[in-house]
């Protein structure tokens, strides 16, 4: 895996990745800019979270050319924290050498978790995790983060809590981002970019042009859904065919 020598964030090429004779991925390619936030939504088994394990330099076994930043970190649903380790020094194994104390504390304050730096994982509710989980990307101040659906285990009230936690270090750091989510609501209400992945492959792309901050009830805003959710297979009922419709 080359590092990157372009402008851009993520240059990918011609990516396949096989499993036994099945090619989950099958000649990709992809790029994001620097600062950029692109989500990448699609069916169970399309592909997303190889691709991104791929981007994390987790996989290898693969054919194509990518290119990505030396800096990059990565978030997943499941926190994975040590439960042998304080907070502060979950995040600190994000660095080489000697843990240090100051930065992971300074990376915990950003995510408003500063205070819980010295207790155990196991005391941590779901949402407090995924924070220090963030803290522990953030601290390598990468140039790309990638996050392979870190909200999907989260209550609503918590997840929407989070999703605005993320906007906001994005909007103060400006790392390009690849959001992995099963949620077109979200990848709405953040992205600058969603990708459709469909078969191994990137099958659509929507540009996102809504003004931040953003809701569902924005102008705009159900035509993307339903063109994203159209392009995953999903049909919406119209105004005619809704209960209130059949019942007047």
């Amino acid at each position: 895996m080359a590092n990157a020598s372009t402008p851009l964030a993520v240059r990918v090429r011609g990516l396949t990745r096989r499993f036994g004779e099945r090619a989950v991925i099958r000649d990709l390619d992809l790029d994001l800019r620097p600062g950029e936030f692109v989500a990448l939504i699609g069916r169970s088994g399309c592909g997303k979270s190889t691709l991104l394990r791929i981007l994390a330099d987790l996989d290898h076994e693969i054919e194509g050319e990518v290119e990505v930043p030396v800096k990059r970190a990565v978030a997943f649903q499941a926190p994975r924290l040590m439960p042998w380790k304080r907070v502060w020094r979950n995040v600190a194994l994000a660095l080489p050498g000697t843990p240090d104390r100051a930065r992971a504390h300074a990376a915990l304050e950003e995510v408003g978790l500063a205070h819980r730096a010295h207790v155990w994982p196991k005391v941590l509710s779901g949402g407090e995790a995924q924070r220090a989980s963030l803290a522990r990307a953030l601290i390598r101040e990468p140039d790309l983060m990638l996050l392979d659906e870190p909200f999907g285990a989260l209550d609503a009230l918590t997840r929407a809590k989070a999703q605005e936690l993320v906007k906001e270090l994005w909007q103060r750091h400006r790392c390009a981002i690849l959001l992995v989510t099963h949620d077109v609501e979200e990848a709405l209400l953040l992205a600058d970019r969603v990708l459709v992945m469909d078969d191994g492959v990137i099958a659509h792309a929507l540009a996102v042009e809504l003004p931040h901050p953003r809701a569902v009830e924005d102008a705009g805003f159900n035509a993307l859904r339903v063109r994203l959710l159209g392009w995953l297979g999903v049909r919406q009922a119209t105004a005619a065919e809704t209960p209130e419709a059949l019942h007047a």
